[in-house]
């Protein structure tokens, strides 16, 4: 018996999962992944990855024990050098992202953590709760110009890409006039964290890791001779403390941190806000009912959590030699949680593929144990904000067609949207 009963492993079918990898990438795949997740978990709670020593878990129960165990590691630096083609992780944006708080372990990643200090707590979401207001209000304001217009307008160019960049670059301190490129440099660097990235989208990244990395350097630069009482001005105290006699190191702390909010909050944060605009909006008498009843706005953007999770994979290392799902997995050996597939396990929700804001049910999108979202708050008082005025505003807006989404197997990247009156 493991910690999912008696469910195990089911197929090694090469091919099949090949054909199924693909069609998750294509455009109908990314337009509605719904059925292919279903038959991705029909092939097995833990199911081999065809170039072998990987699997992809997606059953709800196994990703939660996977992403809660404190045995199950993320894929460090000290985990590439281990491996047999550690050349694979030479690429420089791998490099750059293997420095963040989603590649570190303990205790390096408890430190790193600790020095942010816990910022989207009640009491900081409480600080923060004013100023994305009025970002969203101006954000809407310039919706109703495009629609008054034009009769129409793409509601992820407009509101969904500008809210979040607006949001983090406010409390790091950021200039509004670099807004658009930093929005710009993260959209091209999450191609690094693809699951299988081309050598051109590692070229983009590359580039894109340049940008950044000039970008911030700066930043830090410039913070350190006006500091304030922003974000990136407490990191840069911390880490001088820590390090008082090594700058470059305490900035190469500051660095990574910064670089990793930044990129981590706006490219989750643009899908979700344009998905529970779509999934809400789509149905009439659904967003009539959350606009007289806003108690429940929480519960739909759970439900466009789990519907369709703004990140569909994240990747664990086995600790140790174990057993998951009645499928043996060596140390060393990676897994890939697939958050949709889990979200849609019938045996945690049922009716999974029903968009059902009453559902109270549960999700894995935010992850779990120590890697935990770190901006889980901040995404959900994004969310809420945008979701409140939006409908009362504009209580008859609806999409004009679907989302349409970026051929991405890791972030999914909404692209647009376009709604109208």
């Amino acid at each position: 018996m493991t910690a999912v009963g008696d469910i195990r492993g089911t197929t090694t079918d090469r091919r099949a999962v090949i054909s199924l990898l693909r069609r998750l990438r294509s455009p109908e795949g990314q337009a509605n992944p719904l059925p292919l997740w279903q038959e991705l978990r029909a092939m097995g709670d833990v199911v081999a990855a065809p170039w072998g020593g990987a699997h992809f878990v997606t059953g709800f129960d196994a990703c939660d024990q996977v992403l809660r165990g404190r045995t199950w590691l993320a894929p460090d630096f000290a985990w590439q050098e281990r491996q047999p083609n550690p050349e694979r992780w030479q690429a420089p944006a791998t490099q750059e992202m293997t420095r963040t708080l989603s590649r570190l372990n303990a205790p390096v990643h408890t430190v790193h953590r600790r020095s942010l200090n816990n910022p989207f707590d009640r009491r900081g979401l409480d600080g923060l709760s004013s100023q994305i207001a009025a970002h969203v209000t101006r954000l809407l304001d310039d919706l109703g110009r495009r629609l008054r217009d034009d009769g129409e307008a793409d509601f992820v160019a407009t509101v969904s890409e500008q809210l979040p960049v607006r949001t983090v670059g406010q409390w790091l301190g950021i200039e509004p006039e670099h807004f658009a490129h930093v929005l710009d440099f993260t959209q091209r660097q999450a191609f690094a964290q693809e699951l299988l990235p081309t050598k051109s989208e590692l070229a983009v990244s590359a580039q894109a890791t340049l940008d950044m990395r000039a970008f911030f350097t700066d930043l830090i630069r410039q913070r350190r001779k006006r500091p304030g009482d922003d974000a990136l001005s407490g990191l840069i105290r911390f880490w001088d403390d820590r390090y008082p006699d090594d700058r470059a190191r305490a900035d190469q702390a500051v660095y990574d941190l910064t670089m990793f909010v930044t990129v981590a909050s706006v490219e989750t944060t643009v899908t979700l806000l344009t998905n529970a605009v779509a999934f809400v909006t789509q149905d009439p008498a659904r967003a009539e009912w959350l606009r007289q009843n806003p108690d429940h706005l929480d519960g739909a953007i759970d439900e466009t959590l789990r519907y369709d999770p703004p990140i569909h994979l994240n990747s664990r290392v086995a600790g140790d030699d174990t057993v998951l799902a009645g499928v043996p997995i060596a140390k060393d050996t990676v897994v890939h949680v697939m958050f949709g597939a889990a979200n849609h396990d019938p045996r945690r929700n049922e009716d999974p593929h029903v968009f059902d804001i009453h559902r109270g049910g549960s999700h894995l999108t935010f992850g779990g144990g120590a890697h935990y979202c770190l901006g889980a708050g901040l995404a959900r008082l994004e969310a809420r904000q945008l979701l409140s005025q939006t409908l009362n505003r504009f209580p008859t807006l609806r999409p004009i067609g679907s989302p349409t989404y970026a051929p991405r197997m890791v972030f999914r990247r909404a692209t647009s949207l376009k709604v109208t009156l």
